[in-house]
C-alpha cells in the first residue's frame, strides 16, 4: 500500500528504466522469525526452499503461459481443475476451492498506443503465494526487493488467514500501481496528438489511425481496470477460507477497489476530452468545406456574368457581320458603339440576376 518500500510513484518500467531482472524465480520467505530470499530458475529449489516457511512469497516468470504457467502452478501442488479455470480464461478469473485460491488479473503493457493485457496468475495456499506471469511483465522488481522487509513487519501473532491476506493486498497494489502509470502515458501520447490536430496542414489521412489507436489504447485501458474492480470485488466479498475475516484488512481491499476505480473516472474523463476534440475537430472541417463552397459559388457566379457579357455582344457581331447587313467604314462607331453597349449592359443584366438568386453574396468572405 502506499507509504511501503518499493511502491513508488515512478513512470512504467522500460528496458532502460529498470535494472536487470534476476533469476527467472523468486522466493522470499519468513521461518522460525527470521526472512530469506532465493533465486533460482528450478522451480524445484524454489518448492524445497519454503518448506516449513511460516509465509512465503514466490514470482516465477514463464515463457509460455499455456504450457510453463499450468507445470510451474502444478508442481507447487494446486489442482488441475484450479489450474485450468484459470488458464483458459483472458482478463479475469476468481476460483476459490476452500485450501486454494487462484485469481487472475490483468498487467497492462504499453507500447506506444499499442496497449496489451498480459495476464498475472496468483495461486495462493494457506502459507505461501505464487505469482506466474510473462516476462515483458517486469514489475514486480521493486516487491522483490523489499520483499524481506515486508515480511518482517507481518505481525508474528497475526492468523495465517491475515498474514496470507497482507502479502497478497501488497502484491495487487504493486501490480495496480504499474497499471495506474500508464495513464499518464497515455495523456502524454494524447498531448502530442493535440499538438498534431492543431496544425491545419496536417493530412486527413494521418489523422485518422492516430486518432483511432489513441481511443482503441483507452479501451483496452479501461477494460483492464474494469477487469481488476471485478476480481477485486470478488475477493473482498467471496468470504474465502484462506482470506481473512478481519474487517481493517478487508478495508484494504476496499481502499484498492477505490483506487483503481478513481483510475477509471479519470480514463473516461480522458476519453471525454478526446471526444470533445474530434468534435472540435469535425466543426473546423466543416467550416473549411463550407467556406470552399462558398469561394466555389462565387467562381460561378464570376464566370456567369464574363459569359453573359461575352456572349451577347459576341451574338451581335455574328449577327451584323451577316453579308445581308451591307456595312461601310461609315457605319464602324456605330457597330462600335453598338457592340459596347451591348456589353455593359449585359454585364449589368448578368450581375443583377446573379445577385437576385443570391449567387453573389455582398460581402464575401
Amino acid at each position: 500500500m502506499a507509504g511501503e518500500p518499493g511502491n513508488s510513484g515512478s513512470g512504467p518500467e522500460t528496458a532502460e528504466s529498470l535494472p536487470v531482472y534476476g533469476e527467472k524465480g523468486f522466493c522470499a520467505i519468513r521461518k522460525a522469525g527470521k526472512t530469506q530470499r532465493f533465486e533460482s530458475r528450478n522451480i524445484s529449489e524454489l518448492r524445497n526452499f519454503i518448506q516449513d516457511a511460516e509465509i512465503a512469497w514466490i514470482d516465477y516468470v514463464v515463457e509460455d503461459v499455456e504450457r510453463d504457467g499450468y507445470a510451474a502452478a502444478a508442481s507447487f501442488g494446486f489442482s488441475d481443475i484450479l489450474i485450468r479455470n484459470l488458464l483458459k480464461e483472458e482478463r479475469t478469473a476468481y476460483e476459490d476451492f476452500d485450501d486454494e485460491l487462484g485469481i487472475l488479473i490483468p498487467a497492462i503493457f504499453m507500447q506506444g498506443f499499442d496497449v496489451h493485457l498480459e495476464p498475472l496468475f496468483i495461486f495462493i495456499k494457506r502459507n505461501f503465494i505464487i505469482t506466474l506471469h510473462t516476462r515483458e511483465v517486469k514489475r514486480f522488481f521493486r516487491v522483490r526487493r523489499y520483499a524481506e522487509t515486508f515480511l518482517r513487519k507481518i505481525p508474528v501473532s497475526s492468523l495465517p488467514g491475515d498474514k496470507i491476506t497482507l502479502l497478497l493486498i501488497r502484491i495487487i497494489d504493486e501490480n495496480n500501481s504499474r497499471n495506474f502509470d500508464y495513464l499518464a502515458s497515455i495523456e502524454e501520447h494524447g498531448d502530442q496528438l493535440s499538438r498534431i490536430l492543431s496544425d491545419p496542414k496536417t493530412p486527413r489521412d494521418i489523422l485518422g489511425p492516430k486518432i483511432y489507436d489513441m481511443k482503441h489504447a483507452l479501451i483496452v485501458y479501461l477494460g483492464g481496470l474494469w477487469a481488476t474492480v471485478d476480481t477485486l470485488s470478488s475477493l473482498r466479498y467471496g468470504d474465502a477460507e484462506l482470506i481473512t475475516d478481519e474487517e481493517k484488512i478487508l478495508d484494504r481491499i476496499n481502499a484498492l477497489i477505490g483506487e483503481v476505480q478513481a483510475q477509471i473516472g479519470l480514463a473516461e474523463h480522458l476519453s471525454e476530452v478526446l471526444a470533445s476534440g474530434l468534435e472540435v475537430l469535425q466543426s473546423i472541417y466543416n467550416n473549411q468545406l463550407q467556406i470552399l463552397n462558398n469561394k466555389l459559388a462565387l467562381l460561378v457566379a464570376y464566370l456567369t456574368i464574363i459569359g453573359t457579357a461575352l456572349l451577347v455582344p459576341n451574338t451581335i457581331a455574328t449577327v451584323l457581320g451577316n453579308a445581308m447587313f451591307p456595312f461601310t467604314a461609315d457605319h464602324i462607331p456605330v457597330y462600335l458603339a453598338t457592340i459596347v453597349l451591348s456589353t455593359i449592359l449585359s454585364t449589368a443584366v448578368a450581375w443583377w440576376a446573379v445577385k437576385r438568386v443570391g449567387l453573389l453574396p455582398s460581402r464575401p468572405e
